[in-house]
């Protein structure tokens, strides 16, 4: 492993980065792992449910549709608000108090019989509950860990399963909803929450609310703002938004590659396939000193598999170039881990949510755009190309900020 020696420049020591093993051996982190998986596999659930139960009452694909887009757009204003309940109170109790407020919610859509419209309330509630819980979760593992090289791992360990999970739920829910039943399968996602609830509040120490219940409510915004360090990680992570672009196209893209609708799925698969792989690369044999230095180089790659599509692939080497671009989007934990050990504890949560709400908005004002560029262009391909040369025009500036500023000490203040 590399680390700075006292004249500025770099010297190899000894110490190897940790192993997964070492994360694992932490009874805290089990618990909060062990509850975040099984809640996301019972997410993919309750969203497969919720499609097929509103397409069976209504036959409308529109209100079906409207399903996904309620598991992000109250993310979204709980992410800039809920979550600065993570610092205002203590965080275990924090998480404890979400995940038994999803179960109810949750439980209660289970009801056979609910109306519909009562259906979309519970779920808006219930995916506004989860913000400050993502906060509190977020924060918590920083204060779990406090070496920096096991902190990361712990987030690769977590980015790796919940892929996994996202990926297995969504492939094997269609199945299981079926044969189970809309409403089993609800009452399956509430239990999770409940299993979620029970292993925090029985593992994670208690700890004392880490910010001031008398702070302004929206200060954490202008806090990381002020830094320049936090603002360039985040145009990092924003980047990520030209990367998902080719989710959004999957089926026009499918189409103009002739392989039909079974390939759509394949193509879907490619980026998470690829993240997982290039996670456990990165974590495996890349210190976290090497990988923060190389953000800024390893930010630009996604967006230059993307541009690769200007050589017309064919679908195999599509999937190569999207499972490329998934892997070298692995990126984006370190950002965000880097995120999250600079921001001072008591804005933790705050700073946590303000950064998973410009994540989600950049990913989905990135498929929209997309999807009206493809519109206009009649081509996926082409626009695909456009945004991985459009993304690496903006990767070149937000690089060089990186460099001059990723060397920063934590505590220093770059205004």
């Amino acid at each position: 492993m590399f680390t700075r020696s006292g004249d500025g420049g770099y010297e190899v020591t000894t110490r190897a980065t940790p192993r997964l093993r070492a994360v694992l051996a932490n009874r805290e982190f089990r618990a909060l792992w062990f509850a975040e998986t099984q809640s996301m596999l019972g997410d993919q659930l309750t969203i497969v449910a919720l499609a097929i139960l509103i397409f069976d009452r209504t036959g409308s694909p529109l209100l079906s549709a409207v399903v996904y887009s309620l598991t992000f757009l109250p993310a979204l204003a709980g992410g800039l608000g809920l979550s600065q309940l993570a610092d205002r109170f203590p965080r275990r109790a924090v998480l404890v108090t979400g995940s038994l407020a999803q179960a109810a919610l949750i439980g209660l859509m289970a009801v056979p019989g609910m109306p519909m419209g009562w259906l979309f309330v519970l779920f808006v509630f219930a995916r506004l509950a989860n913000a400050p819980c993502n906060a509190a979760q977020n924060a918590l593992g920083r204060e779990i860990f406090t070496d920096d090289d096991v902190y990361l791992q712990s987030q690769d360990l977590r980015g790796i399963t919940n892929n996994t999970a996202m990926l297995a739920g969504l492939a094997a829910g269609g199945l299981l909803v079926t044969g189970i039943g809309t409403s089993w399968a609800l009452a399956i996602d509430a239990l999770t929450f409940l299993v979620a609830a029970v292993a925090v509040r029985l593992m994670v120490l208690r700890r004392p609310a880490a910010g001031n219940g008398n702070a302004p409510w929206f200060g954490a915004v202008r806090q990381v703002f002020g830094d320049e360090r936090l603002r360039v990680l985040l145009y990092l992570s924003w980047l990520v938004g030209l990367a998902v672009i080719p989710e959004g196209l999957a089926a026009p893209l499918a189409a103009q590659l002739g392989a039909g609708d079974q390939a759509v799925g394949w193509l879907l698969a490619a980026d998470p396939l690829g993240f997982v792989l290039g996670t456990f690369l990165l974590s495996r044999f890349v210190s976290t000193e090497h990988r923060r230095k190389l953000l800024g180089v390893l930010a630009a790659l996604p967006l230059a598999a993307l541009a690769a599509f200007a050589l017309h692939p064919n679908l195999v080497l599509a999937l190569v170039l999207l499972a490329l671009a998934g892997a070298t989007g692995a990126y984006v934990i370190t950002v965000s881990a880097t995120f999250i050990t600079w921001v001072p504890n008591d804005i933790r949560g705050s700073a946590g949510g303000l950064y998973r709400t410009g994540l989600r908005v950049a990913q989905g004002v990135g498929v929209g755009i997309g999807g009206l560029v493809a519109q206009a262009l009649g081509s996926a391909n082409a626009t695909i190309a456009l945004a991985g040369a459009v993304g690496l025009l903006l990767a070149v500036p937000v690089g060089f900020a990186w460099r001059r500023v990723g060397g920063g000490e934590p505590g220093r203040r770059l205004l």
